[in-house]
């Protein structure tokens, strides 16, 4: 590890916490998030100091389709009422080439957003090139982050966020899209990251084993500068690391986040009556989909299509995770059932 990496892992040093709860989140509501819930949360967030707050549909700008999702309100709709609520903290936003475009960051950037992350496949960094290009040209704040990243060793996600800088990111991240990992395959992952470059480094949770306050200490501590994190954990399938839990845990380990606890609290407690019907929960479906390294999103549709065409759930994400399925490719829940039924009735896709 560098002597930088070994300077960036003592506690005492600040770890600046971005908020998804109004951008992830939208995946436990089916992206269904109206202006009102939008506004109470914005107001507690940023009364509470919460360093970014990142606003938008589940999967980014421009998102919005029937395969992931009809959204209740517009990109513009949430930006403009994100941009009117807050004062103190600053606005997030998230796109992955392929939904949004550059024009979607144009449009993104008229609301001056503060920040623009880019997210590409945990291996595929280069499709970002063009678009941390761009924001680095117009002066943005750009951060280039790696999904399903269970799916690539630690010197592999090294050479792929040292890319990231090189095409113009200001930060650079790792999601545990499929809450598969546990602390030491974040700790590894992580001093490989900080290693290799000179930007801030994020990691973001998701809980489907129970262990993403646990790995987000471990990323703390590894060296990484930005934690991802979100009130009552809101978010898809087991939801992602909890956002009041993490904040006083990095605060008993000496690491400084600037953050109020009463009003994190507070808008905990907003969140949990405003935006959820229930807080996430650790269910056998969420264990399996960690187990088997499959995108905690697609708990809903595959819940659907499997009771749709009588299969297990549970076989569905194993071969999901078998055929390494990423967001975005929701059509292959159909295959994958239909495939399984066939096998159950001797090969005949119609069951004759």
């Amino acid at each position: 590890m560098s002597q930088a990496a070994v300077r960036d892992a003592v506690p005492g040093r600040q770890i600046q916490i971005h908020d998804p709860t109004l951008r992830d989140g939208q995946h436990a509501v089916r992206h269904n998030l109206g202006p009102e819930q939008l506004r109470a949360y914005l107001r507690a967030a940023d009364a509470a100091s919460i360093p970014v707050v990142e606003v938008g549909h589940g999967n980014g700008l421009a998102a919005s389709s029937l395969q992931v999702g009809r959204a209740r309100l517009s990109d513009d709709e949430m930006l403009s009422i994100a941009r009117e609520t807050l004062t103190n903290s600053k606005l997030g936003v998230l796109m992955f080439p392929g939904w949004a475009t550059t024009q979607d960051i144009k449009n993104a950037i008229a609301y001056e957003v503060d920040l623009v992350r880019i997210a590409t496949h945990c291996t595929e960094a280069n499709v970002a090139e063009r678009h941390l290009g761009f924001l680095r040209d117009e002066g943005v704040e750009a951060h280039g982050i790696l999904l399903m990243t269970h799916m690539a060793s630690p010197d592999q996600l090294a050479e792929e966020c040292a890319r990231l800088v090189g095409f113009g990111a200001s930060g650079v991240g790792i999601l545990d899209s499929s809450g598969h990992f546990l602390p030491v395959d974040v700790t590894e992952r992580i001093r490989a990251i900080r290693a290799a470059v000179d930007v801030p480094v994020m990691f973001h949770g998701h809980n489907n084993l129970g262990m993403a306050v646990a790995n987000s200490i471990a990323a703390a501590e590894a060296g990484a500068d930005i934690l991802d994190a979100c009130a009552r954990g809101f978010g898809a399938g087991a939801g992602n690391t909890q956002l009041e839990v993490l904040v006083p845990v990095l605060e008993r380990l000496g690491f400084r986040t600037g953050i109020d606890l009463y009003r994190l609290l507070d808008a905990s407690d907003i969140a949990r009556r405003e935006l959820m019907s229930a807080p996430p929960t650790i269910d056998s479906i969420s264990i399996v989909s960690g187990l088997a390294g499959v995108f905690s999103g697609f708990k809903k549709p595959v819940l659907d299509i499997s009771e749709r065409e009588g299969v297990d759930p549970r076989d569905v994400f194993f071969e999901l995770g078998r055929r390494q399925a990423v967001a975005g490719q929701e059509d292959l829940i159909v295959e994958v059932a239909l495939a399984l039924r066939a096998a159950r009735n001797g090969g005949s896709h119609d069951g004759q």
